[in-house]
């Protein structure tokens, strides 16, 4: 059995530390925990490398780090010294181990004679694509498990375009990671021989004013409702992250003078010990800041995750509620913002593009096409929105405006080319505060534009299914829909299924069979006669399946009311 030799190499090796022994050898009678944490390589997905921290070559630690920083570092000398003298950008956040981490990864760089560049305080991943193509790097790193809860730690990486590594390179990598396979490959030196021969380098706060500055140029505030920035009441929770500094900067440099941050969750913390999960999507989250907003009364609460790429907003309504925006709702009302401004200030270019993926919101489509500017569907993830920019900067097709997708991930401007909650801060309190101006909340302005485009309503299911049985059922579960191409679901007729791994679009109305022009992913997306649909896909970062869910109601009670019929009927469909 592999596992157990692989279990018994690490107990054995001269290069294992003391304390990861002591560890393994606690599990020593427990053959079911070692098969699962050496069963297999913690492998990239769609945001990396993440995984448990803990000892074994599926867990996050300090010997997967390097064996996967090797990899990369191999992969680099492939291109010449040239791309070993560009270096790479390396970015931690606060979770447990984080800047440890990173410092391992750096030093294994310089081992290989390549320079690295590291922040030496917490940084979000935002900032961290931006000083890729800043510095004009080769690669870059970011040490975060984004909003996972904190027993999980993470590995980011990104290209010279300050993107996410595309399934292309990130495979690359992958297999020189594979070839790796004992301890004495990894090359590693000390920082104070880094240091000495120029390889270690300490990013300069410059770097950060730039950043800042750029995220600034993306403001569309003039003297209209300039009074009504000064006035809008923020509180801001950073949910113990890295977003704490940036997003108050920013919306202080822009005029948003009255933001109340959530002191219990101000400080950095990897136990984030005020919450059970440090996601802005999840509303328990946000506890604390609703307690502060009972007193304050507030125009809107801001959450940025712990990495801050990504950001969630509530506003108080009618009834005093404190309501959850969704991804896709800001997303949409982003859109409009944007388009709709630009078009008043003469700025919208006649060749502007949205670009969102195939699991958000089509509402934004209806919205743009009012103002003849296209949207494009990318696969999930948002290095295939920044691969689309990449395409444009070079081809000069498109302008892009805006990135979306709904798991509560945005991009404005083209200084990143990831999702980047310091942004989506600033421009969430700017719309905020223009609607102000114009008497309307950002619920009642979203309303406003359900009634115009119909009630789109979205909802994700997410099934989590742990360790290697899980693995094996969430296999099966796609082999088995790809096979049967149920024609009902419910009492919903399916119209066509769209299968992202073979790249072919099944109509089963007339069974024409017609190609995708995207990339191989396994999702599976299903539509029905009445324009509702839902995606499927293993997740790829986390133990998980995830369905994505939408409706078009004739209401918001019709269209929440419909959404939860489907996901009962996709539910009792795949019996799990």
């Amino acid at each position: 059995m592999q596992y157990l030799q692989r279990y018994n190499e690490w107990l054995n090796s001269e290069f294992i530390d003391s304390t990861t022994k002591e560890e393994l050898l606690q599990i020593k009678d427990n053959e079911a925990e070692i098969k699962e944490r050496f069963f297999c390589d913690l492998e990239f997905g769609t945001g990396g490398l993440r995984g448990i921290i803990g000892a074994g070559t599926n867990r996050m630690n300090i010997y997967t780090v390097r064996n996967a920083t090797q990899g990369i570092a191999n992969y680099i000398k492939k291109f010449g010294q040239e791309a070993m003298d560009s270096g790479v950008a390396i970015a931690y956040d606060s979770r447990h181990f984080s800047k440890e981490f990173a410092e391992a990864a750096a030093l294994i760089f310089n081992g290989n004679g390549i320079k690295s560049y590291i922040f030496d305080e917490l940084t979000p991943t935002p900032m961290l694509s931006y000083a890729v193509r800043d510095l004009q790097a080769i690669a870059g790193i970011v040490i975060t498990a984004s909003h996972n809860p904190p027993e999980y730690n993470g590995y980011k990486v990104y290209w010279a375009d300050g993107g996410q590594v595309v399934p292309e390179v990130a495979n690359a990598i992958i297999e020189e990671a594979k070839k790796i396979q004992n301890f004495d490959q990894v090359k590693t030196i000390s920082r104070k021989e880094a240091e000495q021969t120029g390889l270690f380098n300490i990013i300069s706060p410059d770097l950060v004013t730039r950043f800042v500055e750029n995220v600034k140029k993306q403001s569309l505030i003039d003297d209209s409702f300039r009074k009504y920035v000064t006035d809008l009441k923020v509180i801001y929770t950073p949910l113990h992250g890295t977003g704490n500094i940036p997003v108050r900067r920013v919306l202080r440099e822009l005029g948003f003078t009255d933001v109340k941050v959530v002191v219990e969750q101000e400080l950095p913390d990897s136990k984030f010990s005020t919450v059970k999960s440090p996601n802005p999507e999840d509303k328990d989250a946000f506890g604390l800041a609703i307690d502060l907003a009972k007193q304050e009364k507030p125009d809107l609460i801001l959450g940025t995750d712990p990495d801050c790429d990504r950001i969630g907003v509530l506003e108080q309504i009618g009834d005093g509620e404190f309501m959850v925006l969704t991804g896709n709702q800001v997303g949409v009302l982003l859109s409009e913002y944007i388009l709709a401004r630009r078009s008043e200030l003469n700025q919208l270019p006649a060749n502007g593009v949205i670009i969102k993926t195939i699991v958000t919101t089509d509402m934004v489509n209806e919205i743009a096409a009012d103002y003849r500017i296209k949207v494009l569907d990318t696969l999930t993830g948002f290095k295939f929105i920044g691969e689309k920019m990449r395409e444009f900067e070079k081809t000069g097709e498109y302008q892009f405006l805006l990135g979306f997708e709904e798991s509560y991930g945005y991009l404005i401007g083209t200084h990143a080319r990831d999702k980047d909650a310091v942004v989506a801060a600033a421009l969430i309190c700017e719309m905020a505060a223009y609607y102000k101006s114009k008497g309307r909340t950002l619920y009642e302005q979203l309303l406003s534009l359900m009634d115009k485009y119909g009630y789109y309503i979205e909802d994700l299911k997410s099934i989590r299914l742990e360790g290697l049985v899980g693995q094996e059922k969430i296999k099966q579960i796609m082999k088995d829909l790809r096979s049967l191409k149920p024609e009902w679901v419910g009492l919903n007729q399916v119209v066509m299924i769209e299968d992202y791994l073979a790249r072919e679009r099944y109509d089963l109305i007339t069974g024409k069979t017609t190609p995708l022009d995207l990339p191989k992913s396994n999702v599976l997306k299903f539509f029905f006669a009445d324009k509702s649909s839902f995606a499927i896909r293993p997740s790829g970062t986390e133990p998980k399946i995830k369905i994505y869910l939408s409706v078009v109601g004739e209401t918001m009670v019709d269209g929440k009311e419909k959404v939860q019929k489907l996901k009962d009927d996709v539910v009792n469909l795949l019996n799990c």
